[in-house]
């Protein structure tokens, strides 16, 4: 089969079409219709002879000769995008607009602290910081980047371990003066525990207390449900309960007595924090240099 530009042009849709997830969302990324890029799709097909996309009124999905097609083609695509940027000096020039959605934890605890270090050194870089959870499509809201906690589903997105943070169990001195210390993880039974509503799946996080390769579920229950770190935290240090949190999140608390943690004999419970961008192609400079300084500024966390 001779090369030619149509060729290409229709492996460069497709791409766009799985990083996007439908026709619309790859037609804002090309400057085309929904309809003009079926069109390119269904042209790239009757080339190729094979279907790629298996079509829904609702979902798009790669067949299984689309999904080899793609995995041997994009890496070819990332090289000439590649190249173009070096061409044009994108590849070393760390400058415009940046978008990021970040989950509040990091935000507040790890990146707000170094953001004149990552001011000095890209002063051409134009931040916006989005804090949010750790769910919503990053394409459909412009996100370049984005920083989450918990462990990451299979996409087509790219996404990179920062770090994992201890899952701890904590309560306020008034608390325990009051209730009592709990020595073991059944004794949380008889106490008011704090529920924290896990984003994705829209419950409460069961809780567990692991130490090796020992890992204990315990039932608790309390008077407070919530979804939001900070009543969680703010909760807690006011005796209403005991709380379940990341250490990342209230070290400083812990530091100067207004938190205890309790059963420090159960310190193997972590949690994972990634790194994501909504595509797996080569990312512009601005992106990479943001990636590159979250990595840098979790190393010693």
């Amino acid at each position: 089969m001779s090369f030619d530009g149509r060729l290409l042009s229709g492996m460069s849709v497709l791409a766009a079409v799985v990083e996007a997830g439908n026709f619309s969302r790859a037609g804002e990324a090309l400057g085309l219709s929904a309809s003009g890029v079926s069109r390119a799709i269904s042209r790239l097909e009757a080339r190729l002879g094979v279907r790629l996309l298996d079509r829904t009124t609702r979902t798009i999905h790669l067949t299984s000769d689309g999904a080899d097609l793609y995995q041997r083609a994009a890496p070819h695509l990332e090289g000439i995008e590649e190249a173009a940027n070096y061409v044009s000096g994108a590849a070393v020039s760390v400058r415009g607009a940046l978008k990021v959605s970040l989950n509040p934890i990091f935000s507040r605890f790890v990146l707000a602290p170094k953001l004149p270090l990552l001011k000095e050194r890209y002063p051409g870089l134009d931040l916006t910081i989005v804090q949010q959870g750790d769910v919503g499509d990053l394409v459909a809201e412009g996100i370049d980047v984005a920083v989450r906690f918990g462990d990451q589903p299979s996409s087509t997105m790219s996404s990179r371990l920062l770090l994992r943070t201890r899952v701890i169990t904590v309560a306020s001195p008034a608390y325990l003066a009051r209730k009592g210390v709990p020595r073991q993880p059944e004794d949380l039974g008889a106490h008011d525990c704090i529920q924290y509503i896990d984003p994705l799946r829209g419950k409460p996080f069961s809780w567990e207390f692991q130490r090796a390769k020992e890992v204990l579920p315990v039932e608790t229950n309390g008077y407070l449900t919530t979804n939001d770190v900070d009543t969680m935290v703010q909760a807690c240090l006011s005796g209403l309960g005991i709380a379940q949190t990341l250490a990342i999140s209230v070290q400083h608390l812990l530091d100067s007595g207004a938190l205890v943690e309790l059963l420090p004999q159960w310190p193997d419970e972590t949690y994972p924090l990634y790194i994501i961008r909504p595509s797996r192609r080569l990312a512009p400079a601005a992106v990479e240099a943001f990636l590159n300084f979250c990595s840098e500024i979790c190393r010693d966390i």
